[in-house]
């Protein structure tokens, strides 16, 4: 449980981390953040060009995800991070069906880099 709460941790840190502005999320804004986050782990995994737009589109799933909970739970905090967990565990579950084993290893040590600055 403790590692779900760390993933899921991680990706509101990466997604808050990456918004460009206070300005109300539309299409544009998420696009820009899964854009953004798909960068950065085409860095770090290397990806090639069928799995960056894959993964981009896979983020771009999840960013929305995570809008529409924190809008719609944002008065139950035990039920967002529940979903929240929820949607982790599906991305991560659909990225390890993208990767390949060596860039699935790559991505969870830079999760755990990231984790350990904390």
């Amino acid at each position: 449980m403790k590692r779900i709460y760390t993933l899921v941790f991680v990706m509101i840190s990466l997604a808050s981390a990456l918004s460009f502005s206070a300005v109300a999320d539309n299409g544009t804004s998420l696009n820009a953040r899964a854009t953004q986050l798909t960068r950065q782990m085409a860095q770090k995994v290397r990806l090639d060009e069928g799995q960056y737009v894959k993964i981009k589109r896979l983020n771009l799933q999840m960013l929305a995800e995570m809008q529409e909970a924190k809008t719609r739970l944002s008065s139950d905090p035990a039920a967002l991070d529940q979903y929240l967990a929820e949607v982790q565990s599906h991305y991560e579950w659909d990225l390890a069906a993208i990767l390949w084993p060596r860039q699935m290893v790559a991505y969870n040590q830079a999760k755990a880099t990231m984790t350990a600055a904390k």
